[in-house]
């Protein structure tokens, strides 16, 4: 009977024991997650490259390159906090400049919100928001041009005609779906938006956007297009917005759904194509203004999974999640005018590699 009372207290402590390791090797949970600056305010969280553990000595290099090639601002986040503000040739933190073609990315995730409120749908044809004749194709031709061919760039339409998005000047080349090409004729979601709600475009972007996160800027008119100009805070802010699947602290800004469709291959013709975000790592693309396809990923240097927001004379947000990061440069073209993609951004990610592996 006493062995019986030995062996039972035996494995009680046993048991007790086991219990109290598996508390102690239990994995934490991980407490770094995504910072998001306050709305109305100017205080934003720092994380220093020695902490992180980057090439510091390799910091100096990156950024005399960027004041080189006619940088005047760039910001590195990780995990939404600054690592990286520098502004250069003059330009402030409150000094506004334009988007140029990064600002697509604004475009096409109002109509992601847009179609998470049930306001409209990206498969409907385009003339169901804006009626017949908004180009000059036949009704039959034109009803093929769906609101996810315009984000899309294949909406069939003659990109060779200039920047002017009248009926007259949307001429035909080939059916949807046919062809891609670079073509500013995307900026009719902008009027796609202001029918369906019933609103304008600026004040649904505001709403349901800009306020939101607490972005500056405006839209404005440049060479007849509508271009958006903010300083450089508020453009991160919008990359870290996209880094985050569409989360602004708590609150779903655009559905994660959608996001995962805009940033991927949105079409059969361009792998490196989302809905007006640029995407590497693909093993062929296009470029604006040519129909050569090209072999390889559209930023070699880069992460294979990053994707960005390009625009005219070297404007970007590169997002990357496999790294965490959200990058964002401001300026003159860096070495020739260009319409989006440039040398210049393999050149960059030779240097930023330098600096965070």
């Amino acid at each position: 009977m006493k062995s019986f009372h030995y062996l039972f207290l035996i494995l009680l402590l046993f048991n007790c024991s086991s219990k109290d390791n598996e508390e102690l090797i239990e994995p934490k949970p991980d407490l770094e997650t995504i910072y998001f600056p306050q709305i109305n305010s100017t205080i934003w969280e720092t994380t220093s490259i020695s902490d992180l553990k980057w090439n510091e000595n390799q910091l100096q290099p990156l950024l005399d390159f960027l004041e080189d090639k006619n940088t005047k601002s760039f910001m590195v986040l990780y995990k939404g906090k600054i690592v990286i503000e520098k502004y250069f040739n003059n330009h402030t933190s409150s000094s506004s400049w334009y988007w140029a073609s990064a600002g697509k990315t604004l475009t096409s995730t109002i109509i992601g919100i847009a179609q998470d409120k049930e306001i409209l749908n990206i498969n409907d044809k385009v003339s169901d928001y804006l009626g017949n004749g908004w180009t000059s194709l036949t009704l039959e031709k034109e009803n093929l041009i769906t609101c996810k061919n315009l984000l899309s760039m294949n909406s069939g339409l003659d990109n060779s005609l200039g920047d002017d998005v009248s009926p007259s000047n949307l001429k035909y080349i080939t059916d949807a779906e046919q062809r891609w090409a670079y073509h500013n004729v995307y900026v009719k979601l902008q009027d796609v938006i202001a029918n369906a709600n019933g609103s304008t475009w600026n004040t649904y972007f505001n709403k349901n956007l800009k306020d939101k996160i607490g972005m500056s800027g405006a839209w404005l008119q440049l060479n007849n297009l509508n271009v958006y100009w903010s300083n450089t805070r508020s453009m991160t802010r919008f990359g870290l917005l996209i880094s985050a699947k569409g989360k602004w602290n708590n609150e779903q800004i655009v559905s994660e759904e959608f996001l995962n469709e805009a940033t991927n291959t949105s079409q059969n013709i361009n792998n490196a194509y989302g809905y007006l975000w640029w995407l590497n790592g693909k093993e062929n693309y296009l470029l604006p203004n040519n129909q050569t396809e090209i072999k390889g990923s559209l930023i070699p240097n880069a992460p294979s999974d990053m994707f960005c927001a390009l625009g005219k004379n070297d404007q970007k947000i590169y997002i990357i999640p496999s790294k965490d990061l959200v990058i964002v440069r401001m300026g003159e073209s860096a070495n020739n005018s260009n319409f989006a993609l440039s040398s210049f951004d393999n050149d960059l990610w030779a240097k930023i590699n330098q600096v965070i592996n």
